[in-house]
């Protein structure tokens, strides 16, 4: 498992102790930057370094007051390659103090948003020890390039077969189906003659002169 650098604040937090209940490998020093870094390599073999702010609900709003947080957050972001902000708590957090909740709103759309610092919301240490472990064993996963846009799936080859068909002037796709049904195959299609494709609902003399216009005339290119 990734090391886990501990700032040496946390040591009255609990969180240290339940490091250690997990036999997680950690190092407990004074951090300039952040209460918690992890450090991995990337797929090239980069440092790739997460810092993670951990907050108490109280001291969170305590830092909006005094706009600590702005600081912090911005050395997160100079130092660190992954910022974590973590908000520690379960209580209604707009009702601890007396002060306004759009504050709170705003500081945090900011994080998120101007920032752009992920924000994850935590119980209590336990909670908090849980999330860095489990952020840890991520961590040590085989590192793979992930593609956010939609897989494309191939069309079947009859779908493929309607396709070319349609594409045909004057055939549209219920046509293409009916074409495709009587001469079993594109190549079919394009030897048939005028009198055979005619033998297709929906098909006469100057729908099917067209197709064999369009099939057998040389390209002008």
């Amino acid at each position: 498992m990734a090391k886990i650098i501990v700032d040496h604040r946390e040591r009255y937090s609990g969180i240290i102790k339940e490091f250690a209940k997990r036999k997680m490998d950690v190092e407990v020093k004074q951090l300039e930057s952040a209460d918690f870094i992890l450090e991995t390599k990337d797929m090239d073999g980069g440092i790739v370094t997460v810092g993670i702010e951990k907050k108490t609900q109280n001291d969170f709003i305590n830092s909006i007051i005094d706009r600590r947080i702005i600081q912090q957050l911005m050395n997160l972001k100079e130092h660190f390659t992954k910022p974590l902000l973590i908000i520690e708590g379960g209580e209604n957090i707009y009702t601890l103090r007396n002060f306004h909740p759009n504050a709170i709103r705003g500081m945090l759309a900011a994080i998120a948003i101007d920032f752009q610092v992920p924000i994850i919301y935590t119980k209590n240490f336990r909670d908090t020890a849980s999330l860095i472990e489990v952020i840890a064993k991520r961590l040590d996963q085989p590192k793979r390039h992930v593609s956010f846009l939609p897989k494309r799936v191939l069309p079947t080859l009859k779908e493929q077969q309607e396709y070319i068909v349609q594409a045909l002037p004057t055939v549209g796709p219920t046509l293409a189906k009916f074409l495709l049904k009587k001469f079993k195959s594109i190549r079919n299609i394009a030897n048939a003659d005028e009198k055979e494709l005619q033998q297709v609902d929906k098909i006469g003399k100057k729908k099917a002169g067209v197709i064999i216009k369009t099939l057998t005339e040389e390209y002008n290119g």
